[in-house]
């Protein structure tokens, strides 16, 4: 059963000016918004009346009660809509749906009373047994809900899509109080009629994808929707209430499956009275025109029909917490009318079969899944299940898509051989799903251990992006064979790491992209742009960045990493926020501040360089490709995986995912790699695509990286685990005499370092040094905070008692000399992140000339212990000043007050420490 719920709060109990603490006023386009919304919803097919509900909450209560009762009701497709006020506080960083009684109280911190946050509402919808959840949102600042949408963890957000009516931090007008708001009118006019007249639409286009660039099937689907509104509003000349273009945002399901929304072939219904309960609807646009039935041709077949058959064959476990073990759904939900989306259990195979074929025939549609060449009834091809990795989904499905109507996946009178439902999870839960898990992913036992939920269902196919997560997964023989995984040998493609540079800061010549580590890459690249950034995606979801923690650290063959790699790996790729799950996360990401995206490298595959990812290319900065020799390249491999005691077609089994993999590793199956910038796995690696690798990318970068041993991504793996503990952080404060005029307030030296503190939790370890020769020369620095695990509190008031000017000098030598000592003493036996901070006004860096500095860049050099600079000075981070060398040479920062040198500082810390992020 699908289910719609359409929330919209037109009109407001306490209204701006007259109450300060009221809404900005009444909204009556949003009546008009809930009618003619769900009357197109109706129209399409997708919902039946008694399956949209429309609510005009009075509060969060009542919102609460009609957004419990869709998700509980929701089965195959679960579409939530809000159209009212949308509030944010000052941070941005939630969207607050403000129901008729809201209020707002302003502050620090603002309360939204009567108003519910998105992250709740996201949360509800996430725990729906719906197979996909749309959620669309016609409010001021909709586009702050991409943020919240993003900091989920994939599995919660795997089958959800959402759509926002306009770009974060921006108010809109709701037009004329006689017609819907103008984001819903041009929602209703795309999901009811051919915008154009000329025959596309946001249907299927003839590529497969949804986006309308082929002949218009009558099928509005969400990603073709996304975009022709991202397209229609802009073009209407629509502007934001700050005078900006007007641009809706899209996130698309991570899982990759796209969602039907409208069948614009569905006749209206016949209908003369409202809805129970609810008002005449404002008449909308008229129904389409009776189309001229088509001249008789051989169809193409539709993979929406193909899940159709799958699903009407496939057997009905109990429904799985997480959405990737959904069984039998390799597409996106259907029409129901026309691809059967019924209540599950409501009818036998042989029933939901036969009504199947049916409906379909009720539409006009030939298929040739129904019926061989012969003219015989077909039989349900066998399903076959494929785990893959999430950077390689994309194109293992567009493959798997390709094989399903190949010639080699039919029979002798055109029937198919098998179908193929293709998912993604994360490559650390696959591998230890495989390695420790085998038993309760057969059985799961309790919802401690579940591979089921956070994995998917047992596949038959496994392909990694790389031939060391097979080894890595496989079971130790003294353990019972749960599973087998089979491994094709050799690898079938072949990607290597790059650093995708933004072309703006890239090296030119070729030599200064190949042939070096990644460290000399990165240090290479902060010489030519000192704000430049390295980004990594998240070394437990994907191979492809467990590969470049692999580089990061430096691990080599036995799995050893050298003491010191750690933090100083990190540090290259510090970022604000959690990794992004996936290379193409992380390169549809950045273009969300173009000002990061001209100074941000990513450590991503190759292949995606030509790919490209979902986002829209145009506003994603050009980039070149850096080749590091000492990161891994990834090498998938097709891995056949067998069941204990699941014999059941075992002969017929195997021989689909023979045929499968005959097919994947040959020609045909090649060429679709190719064609994603894959290389051949042999020789020199030369791209499997005659046309060439594509933009910015060697065609034949030489001395390319072999694979990756399972010892150092296991090694490597512990380590980023281990970083992620508590740290270890020595403040060294500058107390000479001429830091008096810097000391006192927020912006003075102790001021600085008491704010620092946030970034820093109670199982972290940290102390304050002040940087001063003492009366009668005894020593170059005192301790004001011993080193250990403190309070907050108690740590900012033993700095304040403490903390004082001398009229002496600092020697920054002598006492950063002695901070790496005391660090490399302390982090010599684990790999806990650690951290040094030097705030000083520079007076005293006469004492850093000479052999003294080679010396003390040698020192830095050798520990990696980063060294964070923040100089209370506007010209202390240029180019070959002591502090930039310092900071560079440790793998650190240089801070300035050319930049905000107190943010700047927390930030760093708290990537060390615990504290606050």
């Amino acid at each position: 059963m699908n289910r719609a719920l359409l929330v919209g709060v037109s009109r407001y109990d306490v209204k701006a000016p007259a109450d300060p603490h009221g809404v900005p006023g009444d909204l009556r386009a949003v009546e008009h918004n809930v009618a003619r919304l769900g009357e197109a919803l109706v129209r399409g097919g997708v919902f039946a009346e008694d399956e949209v509900t429309r609510c005009a909450p009075s509060g969060v209560d009542e919102f609460n009660q009609a957004l419990n009762e869709a998700v509980a009701g929701a089965e195959g497709l679960l579409l939530f809509y809000f159209a009212g006020h949308g509030a944010v506080p000052s941070a941005g960083d939630e969207l607050w749906l403000q129901m008729r009684n809201a209020m707002t109280v302003p502050g620090d911190k603002a309360v939204f009373q009567g108003a519910w946050p998105f992250s709740s509402v996201l949360t509800v919808l996430a725990t729906a047994r719906a197979r996909q959840v749309v959620v669309i949102l016609d409010c001021c600042n909709a586009g702050n809900a991409a943020q919240i949408w993003d900091t989920f963890r994939d599995a919660d957000r795997q089958a959800v899509s959402l759509l926002m009516s306009v770009q974060a931090n921006s108010r809109i007008d709701a037009g004329d109080d006689a017609t819907p708001t103008p984001f819903t009118a041009e929602l209703v006019r795309l999901l009811t009629e051919d915008p154009d007249g000329d025959g596309t639409g946001t249907g299927e286009g003839a590529d497969g994808t949804g986006t309308g660039d082929g002949p218009d099937d009558g099928l509005v689907t969400f990603a073709g929707l996304a975009e022709a509104l991202r397209e229609r509003l802009p073009a209407l000349g629509l502007l934001t209430l700050r005078a900006e273009s007007w641009q809706p945002q899209s996130r698309p399901a991570p899982s990759g499956e796209d969602v039907i929304l409208a069948d614009r072939t569905t006749p209206a219904p016949d209908r003369t009275t409202p809805a129970p309960g609810h008002p005449e609807p404002a008449p909308g646009p008229p129904a389409p025109a009776p189309r001229p039935p088509a001249a008789p041709v051989r169809p193409r077949p539709r993979a929406a029909l193909a899940a159709l058959l799958r699903a009407a064959r496939a057997p009905r476990p109990p429904w799985p917490r997480s959405r990737r073990a959904v069984p039998g759904v390799s597409v996106r939900p259907s029409p129901r009318k026309a691809l059967g989306l019924l209540p599950r259990g409501a009818l036998g195979r042989a029933g939901a079969a036969a009504v199947a074929v049916a409906l379909l025939a009720g539409l006009g549609v030939a298929v040739r899944e129904l019926v061989a060449d012969s003219g015989a009834p077909c039989r349900p091809p066998l399903e076959l299940r494929l785990l893959t990795d999430p950077d390689l989904e994309p194109t293992v499905r567009k493959a798997a898509d390709t094989y399903l109507t190949s010639d080699a996946n039919r029979t002798a009178d055109g029937c198919r051989r098998s179908g193929i439902t293709v998912y993604g999870a994360g490559a650390a839960d696959a591998v230890n799903g495989f390695h420790e898990q085998a038993d309760p992913w057969q059985e799961p036992r309790g919802d401690d251990v579940n591979p089921q939920r956070d994995v998917g269902p047992q596949p038959d196919i496994w392909i990694p992006a790389t031939s060391a997560s097979v080894t890595r997964a496989a079971q130790a023989p003294d353990k019972w064979k749960w599973v087998t995984l089979d491994a094709d040998s050799p690898p079938f493609a072949y990607s290597p790491m790059v650093l995708a540079v933004p072309q703006n800061i890239a090296a030119e010549r070729v030599g200064e992209r190949t042939g070096r580590s990644l460290a000399g890459l990165v240090a290479d690249l902060r010489e030519r742009d000192a704000d430049a950034d390295v980004r990594r995606t998240d070394p437990e979801f994907t191979d492809s960045a467990l590969l470049a923690t692999a580089g990061l650290y430096g691990a080599d063959g036995g799995g050893a990493v050298e003491p010191g790699a750690v933090g100083a790996g990190e540090q290259r790729v510090a970022q604000p926020g959690p990794p992004a799950p996936t290379g193409a996360d992380l390169l549809c990401a950045l273009p969300d501040d173009d000002t990061v995206d001209r100074r941000t490298a990513a450590l991503v595959p190759e292949f995606l360089l030509r790919s490209g990812v979902s986002c829209d290319r145009s506003t994603r900065t050009p980039r070149m490709a850096a080749y590091p020799d000492d990161v891994p390249a990834l090498d998938p491999v097709f891995v056949h995986v067998s069941w204990y005691e699941a014999d059941r077609d075992t002969e017929a089994r195997g021989e689909a995912v023979r045929r499968f993999e005959e097919w994947l590793t040959g020609g045909e199956g090649l060429a679709v790699f190719g064609q994603d910038g894959f290389r051949s796995p042999r020789g020199d690696h030369a791209p499997l695509d005659p046309g060439g690798p594509g933009a910015g990318v060697l065609r034949a970068p030489g001395g390319l990286p072999a694979p990756a041993s399972a010892g150092a991504l296991d090694s490597a793996l512990t380590a980023y685990r281990k970083a992620g503990g508590p740290g270890r952080v020595l403040f060294l404060l500058d107390s000479s005499g001429s830091m008096g005029d810097l000391w006192d307030g927020p912006g003075g030296g102790p001021g600085i370092v008491r704010q620092a503190f946030a970034g820093l939790g109670d199982e972290d370890e940290y102390g304050v040094w002040a940087v001063a020769a003492q009366p009668g020369g005894r020593g170059t620095h005192s301790v004001l905070l011993p080193f250990g695990r403190h309070a907050r509190g108690e740590a900012e008031q033993t700095l304040e008692r403490g903390a004082a000017v001398r009229e002496v000098e600092a020697d920054p030598y002598a006492a950063l000399t002695a901070a790496l000592e005391e660090m490399d003493r302390r982090g010599g036996h684990d790999d806990r992140p650690q951290l040094i901070v030097y705030v000083t006004d520079d007076e005293d860096n006469d004492h850093l000339g000479g052999e003294r500095m080679k010396d003390l860049l040698a020192a830095a050099g050798k520990r990696r212990i980063p060294v964070v600079v923040a100089a209370l000075d506007s010209g202390g981070c240029d180019r070959g000043k002591p502090d930039a060398r310092i900071s560079a040479a440790s793998g650190g920062r240089c801070l300035d007050t050319k930049t905000d040198v107190v943010a700047g500082l927390r930030d760093e810390v708290a990537r060390t420490g615990t504290g606050d992020k």
